[in-house]
């Protein structure tokens, strides 16, 4: 289990291309929004669930009672973390299959089936349930998944995999490959299991299911390069455009596959998607998701605008790739509560939801639920009056 959750820090102003484009680009913070889709008083207002820096998963009356907790705050949406850290924190043949281990061998995960836990407490409150595959693309070095499969693990050009996280670099994490058959029928099949086994919502993925743009030097990735470019190497240079645009299509074709399999076994499943900004996700972790929308492999959108400067947040609302999403899906905004490392400040997270509400947005997401602490009062009144999910009819749950 990480000490915490290292991606959610991951977005500043510097680090962050897309809040850094040209004037021509932006919309200024203080230019009026004219909305293009009504809301019609729908709100999307979610939660993430996670396993770290978080008991909640750990205890069924723990699990309940704060899905009671969530309702009486007036919120509409639970995004539990399902997979995390090459393991499942449910019982999965998939799983099973591929790595000899059904469950995270987490103690207090043992003899449990956590979204089913969360599915039943969270449907009796009349709350959606949209799983959260959270480590996407990404597994452990030392997993169990990896060991078996290392022929699965893309690097980079010098041969390294390795990516260092946590305070102390004690996270060693590694990218299977999304131009690997084996990883997109892994993937897609663990997805299908939980769309299949589960009365679930929808599924989520995030920034994860994409692919750190200097990775792809495996040898079967510049085989198949080779093939389809008479022979020649992939470029030296892990920026270059039809490279990066190349493995990018990889990426898309797995996300095809995907939503195409998921809508086979339940029309009505959502598939959501919580990416970092458009330029970002697809200079740093070549994730076209804004293809993605048009091509019609999402129905909603979260993304993740964790910033402290809230200049910058809306300036980042205000581009107008946004509302430009709105006319053909709900888009809604993840918001950081907090960290272990890092508290935020309840007048800050006010503040982002009121630009978000200004700004026409479909809701948000609070990332995450452990970091609400001592702080109903603040919530209620930021909740004042229960709100309905955007596009209900896609919910699949709905009367069932």
């Amino acid at each position: 289990m990480l000490n915490f959750p290292f991606w959610a820090i991951a977005q500043t102003p510097n680090s962050n291309i897309s809040s850094k484009a040209t004037d021509q680009s932006i919309i200024s913070p203080t230019t009026p929004i004219v909305p293009i889709r009504p809301t019609n008083n729908n709100e999307l207002r979610g939660i993430w669930l996670t396993n770290v820096d978080s008991n909640v998963l750990f205890s069924r009356q723990r699990l309940q009672q704060a899905i009671k907790r969530l309702k009486r705050l007036k919120f509409n949406t639970l995004y539990p973390t399902i997979w995390n850290g090459g393991y499942t924190l449910y019982p999965s043949k998939v799983a099973e299959k591929h790595s000899g281990i059904a469950i995270d061998p987490a103690p207090d995960l043992q003899n449990r089936d956590i979204l089913a836990e969360t599915i039943k407490f969270g449907h009796e409150q009349k709350l959606a349930v949209i799983p959260w595959f959270e480590y996407g693309l990404m597994t452990e070095e030392g997993s169990e998944l990896m060991r078996r499969h290392h022929d699965w693990v893309t690097n980079r050009r010098d041969g390294s995999q390795v990516f260092l996280q946590g305070e102390k670099d004690e996270h060693r994490l590694v990218w299977l490959n999304p131009a690997h058959p084996e990883v997109q029928n892994f993937l897609t099949d663990l997805i299908v299991e939980v769309v299949a086994k589960y009365n679930v919502d929808g599924i989520q993925l995030d920034d994860h299911f994409g692919m750190p743009a200097e990775l792809g030097y495996d040898y079967y990735t510049i085989a198949l390069y080779k093939k389809d470019h008479l022979g020649r190497l992939p470029p030296y240079d892990f920026n270059n455009p039809e490279w990066v645009r190349w493995r990018s299509h990889k990426l898309t074709s797995l996300m095809r596959k995907i939503s195409k399999s998921v809508r086979a076994i339940k029309p009505n499943c959502l598939i959501s998607l919580s990416p970092n900004p458009k330029d970002f996700s697809y200079a740093k972790y070549l994730q076209d998701w804004y293809s993605w929308v048009y091509l019609g492999y999402v129905d909603e959108l979260i993304v993740q605008v964790y910033r402290t400067d809230i200049e910058d947040f809306q300036r980042e609302l205000a581009r107008p790739e946004w509302q430009e999403i709105r006319q053909k899906i709900p888009v809604a905004v993840g918001i950081l509560t907090g960290l272990r490392i890092q508290n935020v400040d309840i007048r800050q997270i006010k503040g982002q939801v009121k630009i978000a509400r200004e700004l026409s947005f479909d809701g948000f997401s609070f990332f995450f639920y452990e970091t609400l602490g001592n702080r109903d009062s603040s919530f209620e009144s930021l909740l004042f009056s229960p709100a309905t999910r955007p596009d209900l009819k896609n919910i699949a749950s709905v009367g069932s």
